[in-house]
């Protein structure tokens, strides 16, 4: 073993930054190579310096074969001077780090109640209503929300009022099957709704009353590189939302996200009792962890949603649970923290006139 690889505390995440780079010089398959394996980087459970330092092969990991293992080993052995990522992949956290951060305080995780956003087959999920909720009961938890995509985000597959209302009611078959079965864990019939750039929701309201939920999320005009402040708390004052899903809008080594007087809107939304949520799909992870800190100092809620499109991705609860404790972000202001009573309270009030 060399001594040379144990020294070398190199993390995941710089490495998924210098495969980044590298996709980045390359062309054609080994660049699509270099980019996948950036983005796997950020689910592996262990740190590729453990692996090493333990004898182990780094094809052990996802996206790794002989020929990345090796790029990988040479940069393990002689660590680049500096690994600085430009702002579109800044401020990622990776899964090693996320299950570290979480190990040392395991009372916050045993806090967690559900999952509040996540896509079925009914959009542009793979998994159906029932795997999801079949896959929560084994985690544990009390309720999820399940939020296909609305009718306005067509390329995503949204669902029209017409379909929300099936949808709704094969929600309503297995709430009632499981309350037979003596089966703890609840499903929410919410949606995520699609936003214009004015705030604006693109269903009819009425098919939205029936819901327990109501994320909203902005789908476009993501590229603006003005100040966005206006757009933000025109979306929280729409009264038929209760959490902001995703708001800078920023996905890794593709969009930079919007800007925004972050305090403002966070204020905004304090004051209106409204959540903005944490993305924790590993390309999102939005909010991220500045802007976290920013929405704890102005005493904002803060909701969880793996953004799961099949079940196997709940296990991205992770990256958003430790970012929240990594930006001290107050229990009692995390949505998913509240049993379901709770949960449901906070929303009638929020629906009160």
């Amino acid at each position: 073993m060399r001594t040379s690889v144990l020294k070398a505390k190199i993390s995941n995440a710089q490495i998924a930054e210098l495969l980044a780079r590298e996709a980045g010089k390359s062309e054609g398959i080994l660049a699509r190579a270099y980019k996948k394996a950036a983005r796997s980087a950020f689910l592996w459970p262990e740190h590729a310096c453990d692996l090493l330092s333990n004898g182990r092969s780094l094809t052990e990991l996802k996206g790794i074969g002989p020929f990345m293992a090796k790029r990988l080993r040479d940069w393990l052995d002689r660590p680049p001077v500096k690994i600085t990522p430009p702002f579109l992949r800044r401020d990622f956290l990776t899964l090693a780090d996320a299950k570290a951060c979480l190990t040392e305080h395991p009372g916050w995780a045993a806090r967690l109640r559900g999952d509040l956003q996540m896509h079925t087959h009914w959009s542009d999920g793979s998994g159906t209503i029932l795997e999801m909720a079949a896959a929560a009961a084994e985690r544990g938890y009390e309720y999820i929300a399940i939020t296909d995509h609305s009718k306005g985000l067509k390329i995503a597959g949204g669902i029209d009022e017409t379909e929300l209302a099936k949808q709704g009611a094969e929600i309503d078959v297995l709430n009632k099957a499981n309350r037979a079965a003596r089966k703890t864990l609840t499903v929410l019939r919410s949606i995520e709704m699609n936003l214009n750039p004015r705030g604006e929701g693109d269903m009819e309201p009425k098919s939205l009353r029936r819901l327990d939920l109501v994320l909203g999320s902005f789908h476009s005009s993501l590229r603006a590189t003005d100040d966005q402040t206006a757009r933000y708390r025109a979306a929280l004052n729409n009264p038929h939302i209760q959490i902001l899903g995703h708001p800078r809008g920023r996905i890794y080594n593709y969009r930079i996200g919007l800007k925004a007087d972050w305090s403002r809107v966070f204020a905004e939304a304090a004051q209106l009792n409204k959540a903005v949520e944490i993305d924790c799909y590993p390309d999102r992870q939005d909010l991220n962890l500045a802007l976290l800190k920013i929405a704890r100092n102005e005493g904002v809620r803060v909701s969880l949603g793996t953004d799961a499109h099949h079940s196997w991705q709940f296990g991205f609860i992770e990256l958003g649970l430790a970012a929240a404790l990594k930006a001290k972000i107050p229990a009692d202001r995390i949505i998913n923290f509240l049993c379901l009573s709770e949960l449901r309270k906070w929303v009638s009030k929020l629906d009160e006139p």
